[in-house]
């Protein structure tokens, strides 16, 4: 494989528009310029293809397409229903999250927490996983939304959404998921759960960037966040981004049509991969085995800098990342890992692959051809290895190998 190839292991982050999308998003650069909200024909006509992608993203969320809401983005979809959640029960000024949300909840909860609203931030095991009575009795009556991610984007570990979700119902609050890392990754089905409010993004679903959803379950008290003109029934205003939700709706078609790959070729590759990268002395796997998304794999090499990792393998193309794309440029560990207890030394360490549809095995071989030997360079030149390498040596028992 060529140096200049690039092998993009970065999903998580954004995936590459699929061929599929950008061919049903073209003829709405060109011919089909109508404004939809027009009363003539021509932006009549344009209509009829925005409510045909509602129908496609609900056949996916397995809901109604009333209660599809298009927006600019997952971040926007986030805040748009906690503030929602807030506005509607103003006499509540509990919030209920975790500690490992992406920043679009974490740091909105975080400024709400700034002016004189509540917060539990629930934590994590050292597998990632939340606590269910934890999580029980962290809801009170004042609380106005729980906010429970549906999969992390670090570590891809699902937590149980339905079961607190209903948990929230019991106690008068409303239901928050962001499911931006989950949707297309893992069946979902809306109608058949207690979720008031659900946001997705399009570019993690080989959509561009630009465009995202709100669920809000039919009866769930609802005040818009960004308001204006009447698009979206009313409830986001803004001229619809027209090309970019035809492209997310035929995005949803493509991801339902490729779950089971997903669930299978593209899991047989992550495993494959991690499997490859444990054969590393002092390497580890971060959260649930068990219960993770099927493309995502967070890996720590104990005793290396993360950043060295990442440039070393870029200089090669390989493209990953040592957390959220969201929160990169800070030298602090991830708050994720930081959260599940994961040893500052394989902290610093981490590095998130996330596959797709797209990737190959000889990707994921070529991968596991270059990286073992960048990891020993590195710990060559650790003072962390050496005093690791140290201890170990004076340990009892230690027979040299």
């Amino acid at each position: 494989m060529s140096h200049q190839q690039v092998v993009y292991l970065d999903n998580n982050a954004t995936t590459r528009t699929a061929p599929e999308v950008v061919a049903a998003m073209l003829p709405f650069f060109g011919e089909h310029y109508g404004n939809p909200s027009s009363m003539h024909s021509f932006g009549g006509a344009v209509k009829a293809h925005i409510d045909r992608a509602r129908q496609q993203v609900a056949d996916l969320l397995g809901c109604l397409a009333e209660e599809v809401i298009f927006t600019s983005c997952g971040t926007e979809s986030d805040n748009a229903a906690i503030m929602s959640a807030l506005r509607s029960f103003p006499h509540k000024r509990h919030v209920v999250t975790t500690r490992v949300e992406h920043p679009a909840v974490l740091n909105f909860c975080q400024d709400l927490a700034g002016r004189g609203y509540e917060v539990t931030f629930l934590p994590v095991d050292r597998q990632g996983n939340l606590d269910l009575d934890q999580a029980a009795e962290a809801i009170r009556e004042d609380t106005a939304i729980v906010s429970v991610m549906w999969a992390n984007n670090e570590t891809g570990v699902i937590f149980p959404v339905t079961e607190i979700a209903q948990m929230a119902k019991a106690k008068g609050a409303l239901f928050h998921t962001d499911a931006v890392q989950a949707v297309g990754k893992v069946p979902i089905k809306l109608s058949e759960t207690a979720i008031d409010l659900l946001s997705l993004s399009g570019h993690k679903l080989h959509t561009p960037k630009g465009v995202g959803v709100l669920y809000v379950r039919k009866g769930t008290p609802f005040v818009p966040y960004i308001m204006g003109g009447h698009q979206e029934h009313g409830r986001r205003a803004g001229t619809e981004n027209v090309p970019y939700i035809v492209g997310l709706g035929r995005a949803c078609q493509l991801a339902a049509e490729r779950m089971v790959e997903e669930n299978t070729r593209v899991k047989a590759l992550r495993d494959r991969l991690e499997k490859g990268l444990l054969q590393v002395e002092a390497t580890m796997v971060n959260g649930d085995p068990a219960r993770r998304l099927p493309n995502t794999s967070s890996v720590s090499f104990e005793y290396v800098e993360g950043e060295s990792i990442l440039l070393m393998l870029s200089d090669l193309g390989i493209c990953a990342s040592s957390g959220s794309a969201c929160t990169s440029g800070s030298l602090e560990p991830s708050h994720v890992l930081r959260a599940m207890g994961v040893p500052f030394t394989a902290a610093h360490g981490s590095i998130r692959f996330s596959l797709s549809y797209y990737t190959t095995q000889e990707e994921v071989d070529y991968v596991l051809q270059h990286l073992p030997p960048i990891i020993e360079r590195l710990r060559k030149i650790s003072p962390f290895w050496a005093r690791h390498q140290a201890r170990a040596c004076a340990a009892p028992g230690y027979v040299q190998p």
